[in-house]
């Protein structure tokens, strides 16, 4: 993954020369330590061990605490704001089990390279190790998951610490810090000591590009016949959109943008071919299997792109372009490797492509690919039941809504019709889970992407089986006055299972049916469940209906919005390469696999 932008930096110390202040509490510190670092949102639930700095939290002026229901919510949360924003997004729990209720969150912000920091008590130094009450080893437990997990016990560190972690959520790679902070040292007292010493020491990411790999990379792409500018989520963590569009309008290859790094460049833009993998688009999927030259920006080759890894894109070279050295070439080796933040690395290249007197002619590999847009547009058939097709629903939003507003989503077939059906004009406008895969990501990523960013119109959609996992969620946006707008794309099933269980299961529909949709006993009545929760709340069961409660929803500012959208469960997600097989066995219908020949 590529670093994120240099403007995404957290805020410059209040006073530049380090000062040394009468002793406070470590709780004091805490939140004094937030207050410096430019934090001013935290997300969290309260418990024994964590109590003290929660005490302290209630003095503070500028920092904004939101109450969740669940503390996977707070780390989602998080997630979103920071997703949305590009700067650290700050949970915060209790020992034990609101420590460990944070580890989905955790995990997912590290597959995502989200900037996290995850704050928990912990029980008293007198007690670790005794299997006190509530303790739990959150250290050892998110070491393998996290860039760092530290634990304080002294309250003189805390400053130190807290200053150390939040940099390092952002710098290089960005991805989840844990400080885990005894009871005791928030209790305990200790000069308040800002800046912390080396809390100014430069950044990791301000390394120099290599000029020489560069100059490689320029020759490999002056040369290519069949280029594709692969772009993944670490360009957009790294702010380079303006970066990649000059780059790619410089060269006039064509793009392909992975779940994560959507948006990044506009989809109306002419070199776009869309989503690459598993439900990419088939001009964007056949490109990479039929390229001669891939320039990974940003992009770790998973094989939910890739498909079967010994049969991708069999003649193609590599560029690679990526923060974490790690990436590059574990999965696809890279014959020039880049070492780079994207938003340093993408302006050196197109410097040196500009100094290229001939290109290769890139008109036969575009004749090829047009006619692939032309044959194998995005689109959808009506439903077989006549119930209203979700892809219709999804792609409503987006055109009623516009490209200025953000979108979450949970996991399954409606995060994929979104990841298609929704027209993306700009970088942090799509907030999901892409690496983990978190079912529940959808309603508190949108609350955390409201509190950043109040100004924009947010939707969360999900499914009905993600929206049972964190709909507690909507009671923090109503007591907080955060108007997220849900649209739960109900199929009364776990719609991605069911299509799996049709296509490769004989039809066998082993425990994916959920019962909330229509003709169901309807457990949970999403409507009645919302109303519940303080939101406004609408179902939709016809498709004439589908655009005035969208409209009604966007009117409605002052508290949450959720509409219930009975659609199909028939509807599957096309196109799809079945896992474990080659992209060129990229099926575009269910009885129609894409025709892969030599075409150039």
């Amino acid at each position: 993954m590529a670093a994120r932008p240099a403007a995404a930096r957290p805020a410059a110390a209040r006073s530049a020369a380090a000062r040394t202040e009468p002793e406070s509490t470590g709780a004091e510190a805490i939140v004094r330590s937030l207050d410096m670092l430019g934090v001013t949102d935290v997300f969290g639930i309260p418990g024994g061990a964590i109590l003290p700095t929660y005490d302290a939290l209630m003095d503070s002026p500028r920092i904004r605490h939101v109450l969740v229901r669940h503390e996977q919510g707070a780390g989602h949360a998080a997630e979103g704001y920071a997703a949305a924003t590009g700067r650290v997004g700050v949970a915060m729990a209790t020992s034990g089990p609101g420590a460990t209720n944070l580890v989905t969150a955790i995990m997912d912000a590290r597959f995502d390279s989200v900037p996290l920091l995850a704050i928990t008590g912990q029980v008293s130094s007198e007690a670790l190790g005794t299997d006190a009450f509530q303790e739990a080893d959150i250290v050892g437990i998110t070491v393998p998951i996290t860039k760092h997990s530290y634990l304080v016990t002294e309250a003189s560190e805390i400053p130190g610490v807290l200053a150390e972690a939040h940099r390092l959520a952002l710098d290089g790679r960005p991805g989840p810090v844990l400080v885990d902070i005894t009871k005791d040292a928030q209790q305990g007292t200790a000069p308040f000591v800002w800046p912390p010493e080396g809390h100014d020491a430069p950044a990791a990411s301000t390394a120099k590009v290599s000029r020489s790999q560069i100059r490689r990379a320029a020759d490999e792409i002056a040369r290519a016949d069949r280029p594709v500018l692969y772009v993944g989520g670490g360009a957009v963590r790294a702010g380079a959109a303006a970066e990649l569009r000059e780059l790619a309008d410089l060269v006039g290859a064509p793009v392909v943008t992975t779940l994560m790094a959507r948006g990044i460049l506009p989809d109306s833009h002419p070199l776009n071919l869309g989503m690459p993998g598993m439900h990419g688009t088939v001009p964007a999927v056949l490109a990479m299997q039929r390229s001669d030259l891939l320039v990974a920006i940003g992009a770790r080759f998973d094989e939910r792109v890739t498909g079967d890894r010994a049969q991708f894109a069999p003649d193609a070279r590599v560029v690679h372009i990526d923060i974490d050295a790690a990436e590059i070439s574990k999965l696809r080796h890279a014959h020039v490797p880049i070492v780079a933040d994207a938003r340093t690395a993408l302006p050196e290249l197109t410097r040196a492509l500009r100094s290229r007197d001939a290109r290769a002619d890139l008109g036969a590999w575009w004749s090829f690919l047009d006619g692939l847009r032309q044959e194998y547009p995005l689109g959808f058939s009506p439903t077989s039941d006549g119930r209203i097709a979700p892809q219709h629903v999804i792609q409503r939003i987006g055109r009623l809504t516009g490209p200025e507003a953000i979108y979450t989503a949970g996991v399954g077939q409606h995060q994929m019709w979104a990841a298609q059906f929704i027209g993306f004009e700009r970088p942090q406008a799509w907030l999901n889970s892409g690496g983990a895969g978190t079912m529940g990501y959808s309603i508190p990523a949108a609350m955390g992407a409201k509190v950043a960013v109040p100004d924009r119109v947010v939707w969360a959609i999900d499914g009905d089986g993600s929206f049972q996992m964190t709909n507690q969620e909507l009671a923090t946006c109503a007591m907080n006055d955060i108007p997220i707008k849900v649209a739960v794309i109900n199929n009364s099933s776990l719609g991605m299972i069911r299509q799996w269980q049709n296509l490769f299961y004989g039809r066998r529909y082993s425990n994916s049916d959920l019962g909330t949709g229509q003709d169901t006993v309807r457990i949970p009545d999403v409507v009645r469940l919302a109303e519940a929760y303080g939101c406004a709340a609408l179902r939709v069961e016809d498709e004439s209906e589908v655009d005035e409660a969208i409209g009604t929803a966007l009117a409605i500012n002052d508290r949450p919005v959720v509409i219930d959208f009975v659609v199909s469960a028939d509807a599957m997600v096309w196109p799809m390469v079945p896992q474990g097989v080659g992209n060129d066995r990229i099926r575009y219908a269910r009885d129609h696999e894409a025709a892969f020949g030599d075409g150039v």
